[in-house]
């Protein structure tokens, strides 16, 4: 089956400006009978609220969304710099339209919580806690809200608690 053995999420030694800026993640959210993935580079880790935690944002346009809205739990893949084709591919189309597994070739487990992908080397499970829609206002910068926001489409942040962490054996 999985090639993956759970670590503690101490044990956890990952450069994540790395992983997700440069390398790229798969959020992913749903169950074995229906699910959908996005691709993303913005996000993060860390520790609030006593937590190991993760920082993910989602257009509510984007299909993604309304999986990890109406999902206790989500996952976070991330491969190493390799498959860009593949997350390229996951970013740039709509769940919506096309069938997203067929198409890359990406190989879903199904958690007991969340979908992750068999060519992932490194998975964090996430259980939401938080979700919070951006909004103009709370930009200090408002030249940044401008330019990343010239149509005031916004993201939503989702902040869940790493609860899982999988390393590929």
């Amino acid at each position: 089956m999985s090639n993956f053995t759970e670590i503690d999420v101490s044990r956890l030694d990952d450069n994540f400006f790395t992983r997700i800026g440069k390398e790229w993640m798969l959020i992913t959210a749903g169950n074995k009978d229906s699910f959908n993935t996005m691709t993303a580079s913005w996000g993060g880790t860390g520790f609030l609220w006593n937590k190991n935690i993760s920082i993910t944002f989602i257009r509510p346009s984007r299909y993604t969304y309304n999986f990890v809205d109406h999902n206790e739990y989500y996952t976070l893949s991330f491969f190493g710099g390799k498959m860009k084709e593949e997350l390229t591919f996951c970013g740039r189309n709509s769940g919506r339209d096309v069938d997203k597994i067929k198409e890359t070739g990406l190989v879903p487990v199904f958690d007991e919580k969340a979908p992750y992908f068999e060519q992932a080397d490194l998975v964090l499970v996430c259980k939401k806690l938080y979700k919070q829609p951006m909004n103009r206002e709370s930009f200090v910068d408002k030249e940044l809200a401008e330019s990343i926001y010239p149509d005031g489409a916004y993201h939503h942040t989702f902040i869940g608690e790493i609860v899982k962490v999988l390393k590929k054996a």
